[in-house]
Formats: C-alpha cells, sequence, structure tokens
C-alpha cells in the first residue's frame, strides 16, 4: 500500500510515520514544506492542480493529513487549516488515484461540553476559539467533498515530544527548572481543567487502523477519561521524583488561595492572595504566527514563578472546563483502544524535560 503523509515532521505526524514505516506492507512518501520531505509543496499557497500532478505521479491509497497550523490569527489558521484541506479534497478529486484520505482533526471543533459527560460523534460542534473554528471548517470540507475520508477527531495528545509550549510541556519544563535550581516550591494557576488526555502513540495507531479500514465520517480519539490537569501535574512530580510543593492560586474570581497539590509530607493550603499565575493564551500583543505541522493546540502555558506572573487565564483549547471523549466508535469502527496509560505518557515528557538537567 503505497501512503503519502502529509505533515510528517509535525507533533503526530512523526509518530505517524514511525507507524507506518514499522508496517512492510506501506510504502511511505513524505509530503511538506521541510527540506527533509521527499516531496516539498506548502498547502497554504500551493495549487490544487500542482498537487493533482503529483497524486498522479505517485498514486497513492491513501493520503493522511497531519499538516497545520495550531496557532496565529485568524488570517493564518484560515490558510494554514481549511484552505489546505480544500486544496487537498480538490486535488484528490481531480486525480485519477482514488485515495482514501485521513484527515486529523481536534477535539477542539467540539467546543465546550457538560462537566461529567462524554461528547460522541454526533454531538453538535460549538468551538469556543478561532483555532476550533478553523478546525472544524477544515473537517466539514472533509466532509462535504464526497471523497472516500474519515476525520479523526484527536482529543489532547500527550507523551514523547510533547511541545514545550502546551500545559503539560511547559509544567515539565518548569519542575526541571526547580529541581536544578533547588526551589521546594513551583507556584502554578489553571489547573482547574478537565481534558481527555490520549498518549501520541496510541493516536499513531488509530490513524494506521483508519487508514486500513472502510470508516467514513468522524471517529474520536481519546482515553474516554477526562483528567483533571491539577491531577495530571501530580503525576508528573511523582514519575520525576520531585518532592517539593506545587502551590496552586484558584482562578475564580472569589477565590485566593494556593492549594497545595503535592508534597512528601502532608498537604496544606496556604493564603497567598497576590499571587498571579498564567495558563492559557498570550497577551493580545504577543501573539504570533506560528504554523505547524500538527493537529493539537500547542498554547501558551502553565505558568510557573515564584511570584506574581501573568493573569491567569482559562485552559487555551476553547473547551471550558471539561472534555472527555466517548470512543465507543473507535473501538467499534477501527478496533482501536488506547493502550498506554497517562503516567507512561508522562515519565515520557519528564525524561525529555530531565535530559536538559
Amino acid at each position: 500500500m503505497r501512503v503519502l503523509l502529509i505533515g510528517a515532521n509535525g507533533y503526530i505526524g512523526r509518530f505517524v510515520a514511525d507507524r507506518l514505516l514499522a508496517d512492510p506492507a506501506v510504502q511511505l512518501t513524505a509530503l511538506g514544506r521541510g527540506d527533509d520531505a521527499d516531496v516539498r509543496f506548502d498547502l497554504a499557497t500551493g495549487s490544487p492542480g500542482a498537487l493533482t500532478r503529483f497524486l498522479d505521479a505517485v498514486h497513492p491509497g491513501v493520503v493522511i493529513n497531519c499538516a497545520g497550523a495550531t496557532r496565529g490569527g485568524a488570517r493564518e489558521l484560515t490558510r494554514h487549516n481549511p484552505v489546505a484541506v480544500a486544496t487537498v479534497c480538490e486535488a484528490l478529486r481531480r486525480s485519477g488515484c482514488g485515495a482514501r484520505l485521513v484527515q486529523i482533526g481536534c477535539g477542539s471543533e467540539y467546543g465546550p461540553s457538560q462537566p461529567g459527560s462524554s461528547t460522541a460523534e454526533d454531538a453538535v460542534p460549538r468551538p469556543g476559539g478561532p483555532y476550533g473554528v478553523s478546525k472544524l471548517a477544515a473537517t466539514e470540507l472533509v466532509l462535504g467533498s464526497g471523497l472516500d475520508a474519515v476525520v479523526l477527531r484527536v482529543f489532547a495528545p500527550v507523551g514523547p515530544g510533547t511541545p514545550a509550549g502546551s500545559p503539560l510541556g511547559r509544567l515539565a519544563e518548569a519542575m526541571r527548572r526547580a529541581m536544578q535550581s533547588g526551589d521546594g516550591e513551583i507556584k502554578l494557576g489553571g489547573l482547574g481543567a478537565q481534558r481527555d488526555f490520549v498518549d501520541v502513540r496510541d493516536v499513531a495507531r488509530a490513524v494506521h487502523a483508519a487508514s486500513l479500514s472502510a470508516a467514513q465520517g468522524v471517529i474520536n480519539i481519546g482515553s474516554g477519561r477526562a483528567v483533571r490537569l491539577r491531577d495530571a501535574a501530580g503525576i508528573l512530580a511523582r514519575v520525576a521524583g520531585y518532592t517539593g510543593a506545587l502551590n496552586e492560586l484558584d482562578t475564580l474570581p472569589a477565590m485566593h488561595h494556593a492549594t497545595h497539590l503535592t508534597h512528601s509530607h502532608g498537604t496544606h493550603a496556604t493564603h497567598t492572595p497576590h499571587l498571579r499565575s498564567s495558563i492559557g493564551h498570550p497577551r493580545p500583543d504577543s501573539d504570533h504566527h506560528h504554523p505547524t505541522s500538527t493537529s493539537t493546540p500547542t498554547p501558551t502555558p502553565v505558568g510557573a514563578t515564584s511570584g506574581t506572573g501573568p493573569t491567569a487565564f482559562p485552559y487555551p483549547d476553547g473547551c471550558g472546563t471539561w472534555q472527555q471523549a466517548d470512543v465507543r466508535t473507535a473501538r467499534d469502527r477501527l478496533g482501536w483502544r488506547p493502550r498506554i496509560n497517562l503516567e507512561e505518557s508522562l515519565a515520557d515528557i519528564w525524561m525529555e524535560a530531565a535530559c536538559r538537567i
């Protein structure tokens, strides 16, 4: 089976490439903007006609699109997400290769959901931010293309290679700095959000399974279990062997206290009304274009500080306080289940951070 992988250098794309290369039945061709791609092509600026000619020459049986922008203004997000996907769809329609399309979507397309609920594929998408809007537009283009296509809505991928700008990546870096300098306390904010974390290697397995299946439409890829970011921080501290305190300022306006989350000598609460910490979007004047070949947000992240810091923001994917995937469709139609637990994913994040100590 000949597979064309777009975005092979991105966070998800790298693991998809590894997974496909391990399958002796797959002949892989990587298309992207980087010098190390087999074929250089920029979806945001290239024409459907040029991509069609390449498809007719290579004649892949499957096209996997892991490319996209995760940050930037509306223009950048539009150009690198729906416009780029429109180019792929139009090229596939014009080509005689008849390839199947596997598009990587994201849980941000759904937007906020009711705490305690699991979001299934038939939920009405109401994205809460420009990234989710742009990815939903791309999904709708795929679904309306008439192609043999499936969209995998990936929730919150974690594990090796987690972007340093993501909440868990930033937390690992803050912990590394604290351990290197001997700090006995890390002050954090905005850890109340609960997200469905899924290991990026499990995501790659799902992409591989989707490329071999006949499933169409939208399929959720997640763990099926929401975890509070505060609890993930505690797990990360444990696997890192950090015995200091993780003190959190509750970001609700009426609450002005720091809760001691993890310490080798027990738990307590301390009043720290002046502490402000950062998790979420950057200030408007610091927002900048940062397209990447991945389909998950890499927002300005958990802030760690020993004093005052930027004002706290909500978790930056536009999904409110809760998101949990209903993953029964992936089980039934792809034969896929997550295998790697969150502790193992966090241990791998820490291993990379610890290498910088």
